[in-house]
C-alpha cells in the first residue's frame, strides 16, 4: 500500500480517529489500543537503550581494552547511529505500523527482506532480553543477599551465580510478560515511571562522580597501560563495541505506533530524542566514572566497572539506593525489549507471514493487547537463560552475536532505502501528519545522510563480528566461538529459509508511495 497525502485540514475531527482512519489507508484494522502520548513514545527508546543498565554492565569491556581514551569510541558510535535514526525517523513518519523494521525494510525492499529484517529482529530481541534480565544477578546479591538462592558465589561465570542468574531473570520475564498482558496502558505507565526513576538515578550517578573527582576530563587522551602505534588503534577499535552493544533499539517508538497518538509526529522525534538523550547522559557517565574512580591502574576499573567506582565514592545505604534504582532499570529495558518484540511478531503473523500466525496475530479485546505473542517472547527468553546455567560463555557469545543481527536488521533497512532514494524517493514534499502539519523530512540531506549510515552499519557489522578470541572466547577454551558471529548468521538464515512462508500471498501488495 501506499503512504497516505493528508491535506491540511483533511482529517480534523479527534486525533484518535485520523490515526485509525490513516492505518487503515495500509489495509489495517485498529486492534491494538492507541493511547501512548508523547512522553511513553520517548520512555519506549530511552528504556530499550538502558544507559544505566547496559553502561553499568559493560563499562569494564571499553576500559579494559583500550584504557581511558575508549572514551572516544562513545561519540563515533553515536554519530553512526544517529545517521541511521534519521533514516529511521523518516520512515516511520510515512510508514507508522506496528513491526517498524519488518514493515519498513519490506516497503523499501520487497517481501524477502522484509522478513528476514523481522526475523533477524525477533531472534536478536529474544536475547536481548534474555542479557537484559540476567543482569539482575550482578545487582540484587548486592542489595540484599537473600537474592542469592543459589549458592555462595555471585559471580556470573560461576555455577551458584549462573543458576541464581537464571531464577532471577525467569522471576523478572514472568513479570515483565504478565505486565504486557495486561495491556499497553500498564506498560505505558510503568515503563514511564521507570524511564524517569532512571533519569533521576542516571543525574545522581553523574553528579556522585563529578562531585568526587579525583582527576581533570582531561582522563579521556589517557591509553593506560595499552601499547600506543597501530596496537593502540586496534584495541581502541575493539572496545568500540561497548558503545555498539549500548546504543540500539532506539526505534522501538517505531514498534509502537499503533498505540501511539498522532505517531506520524511523534514517533520521528522519540526515536532521535530517545537516542540523544540516551548518548549524553551514558557519555558523562563514562566520563565521570573515569574522573572518580580511585585508581586508573589497579585492574579493579576493568573488572568491576562502576560498581567498583560507586562503591569506592558512595556509603553503603546511597550505593543501595542506586543498586535499586539500576534494578528498576534492568526492569524497564527488559519490559520495553519484550515490548517491542512481541509488537514485531505481532505485525508479521498479522500479515501471515509466521508460523501459527492466526494465534500470533489474536488481539485480546478487552485489553487490547496480543498475548500470544508476549507469552512466546517470555518463553523464548527464559530458554535462552538456561544455556547459561550449562556455559556462561556461550550465553556471552550469544549476547555478542544478536548485536550483529540487530545491525544486520538496520542494514536492512538503510540499504533498499538507499536504493529506493536513487530512484527519486520520497516523491512527495507536502505530506502532513493528523494535526495537518509537515512530516519529517531530511530533504536535501537524505541522500548523503543514508549513505553514511549504510558506510556506519557495514563496518560496524564486520567489526562486531571479526573472530575476537577476547571477546568470543576469552578462556581460551572453545576456540570455534571465535566463529560464532559468521556461523549464527548462517544458522538464522537456515532456519529464517525453512519458515520462510513459501507460496502465500501477502494480504497487503506493496507499492512505494511517498
Amino acid at each position: 500500500m501506499s503512504d497516505t497525502l493528508l491535506p491540511p485540514g483533511s482529517r480534523s475531527g479527534a486525533t484518535g480517529a485520523a490515526d485509525s482512519g490513516d492505518l487503515a489507508d495500509f489495509g489495517y484494522e485498529q486492534q491494538l489500543h492507541r493511547s501512548l502520548g508523547r512522553y511513553a513514545s520517548f520512555a519506549a527508546g530511552f528504556s530499550f537503550v538502558s544507559i544505566l543498565t547496559t553502561i553499568f554492565q559493560l563499562f569494564g569491556l571499553g576500559f579494559g581494552f583500550a584504557g581511558p581514551a575508549f572514551f572516544w569510541t562513545w561519540p563515533v558510535v553515536f554519530i553512526g547511529q544517529f545517521m541511521v535514526a534519521l533514516n529511521f525517523a523518516e520512515l516511520a513518519a510515512r510508514f507508522p505500523i506496528s513491526g517498524a523494521i519488518y514493515q519498513w525494510s519490506r516497503r523499501m525492499g520487497g517481501e524477502v527482506i522484509g522478513w528476514f529484517a523481522g526475523w533477524f529482529m525477533i531472534i536478536a530481541q529474544i536475547v536481548t532480553a534474555s542479557a537484559a534480565a540476567i543482569a539482575l544477578q550482578v545487582v540484587l546479591p548486592s542489595v540484599w543477599s537473600g537474592f542469592q538462592f543459589v549458592g555462595d558465589d555471585t559471580a556470573l561465570t560461576s555455577p551458584s551465580g549462573a543458576a541464581n542468574a537464571v531464577i532471577l531473570g525467569s522471576v523478572l520475564l514472568v513479570i515483565t510478560t504478565t505486565i504486557n498482558c495486561l495491556g499497553v496502558n500498564w506498560m505505558s505507565r510503568i515503563n514511564s515511571i521507570g524511564v524517569t526513576c532512571e533519569i533521576i538515578g542516571v543525574i545522581a550517578v553523574i553528579g556522585v562522580f563529578f562531585t568526587h573527582a579525583q582527576r581533570g576530563p582531561q582522563v579521556v587522551f589517557d591509553t593506560g597501560s595499552v601499547p600506543g602505534g597501530s596496537g593502540y588503534i586496534g584495541a581502541w577499535i575493539v572496545s568500540g563495541l561497548m558503545a555498539a552493544y549500548v546504543m540500539v533499539g532506539f526505534g522501538s517508538a517505531g514498534e509502537l505506533a499503533e498505540e501511539t497518538k498522532n505517531p506520524r509526529r511523534v514517533a520521528p522525534r522519540t526515536i532521535r530524542l530517545a537516542l540523544s538523550v540516551s548518548a549524553l547522559g551514558g557519555g558523562l557517565m563514562i566520563i565521570g566514572a573515569l574522573m572518580a574512580a580511585p585508581s586508573l591502574t589497579d585492574g579493579e576499573l576493568a573488572t568491576q566497572g562502576l560498581p567498583y567506582v560507586l562503591g569506592a565514592v558512595l556509603s553503603s545505604p546511597w550505593g543501595t539506593v542506586l543498586l535499586i534504582d539500576v534494578s528498576i532499570a534492568i526492569l524497564i529495558c527488559t519490559l520495553a525489549i519484550q515490548t517491542a518484540a512481541s509488537r514485531l511478531m505481532f505485525s508479521m503473523a498479522r500479515d501471515g507471514r509466521l508460523p501459527f500466525s492466526r494465534a500470533l496475530s489474536t488481539v485480546n479485546g478487552r485489553t487490547g493487547t496480543p498475548i500470544g505473542p508476549s507469552v512466546v517472547i517470555g518463553l523464548g527468553c527464559v530458554g535462552i537463560l538456561a544455556v547459561n546455567v550449562g556455559n556462561s560463555a556461550i550465553f556471552t557469545t550469544l549476547s555478542s552475536v544478536c548485536i550483529v543481527l540487530i545491525y544486520l536488521a538496520y542494514l536492512m533497512v538503510t540499504v533498499p532505502l538507499l536504493v529506493q532514494r536513487l530512484k527519486g524517493w520520497p516523491r512527495r514534499t507536502a505530506q502532513v501528519d493528523a494535526d495537518g502539519k509537515p512530516l519529517f523530512s531530511l530533504g536535501v540531506l537524505g541522500l548523503p545522510v543514508n549513505i553514511l549510515a549504510v558506510v556506519y552499519g557495514l563496518v560496524m557489522v564486520v567489526n562486531l563480528s571479526w573472530p575476537r578470541a577476547e571477546i568470543f572466547d576469552p578462556a581460551g577454551e572453545m576456540p570455534i566461538l571465535r566463529f560464532a558471529a559468521p556461523l549464527t548468521v548462517l544458522a538464522v538464515v537456515i532456519v529464517g529459509a525453512l519458515c520462510f512462508p513459501r507460496g502465500r500471498t501477502h494480504p497487503n501488495t506493496v507499492t512505494i508511495g511517498a
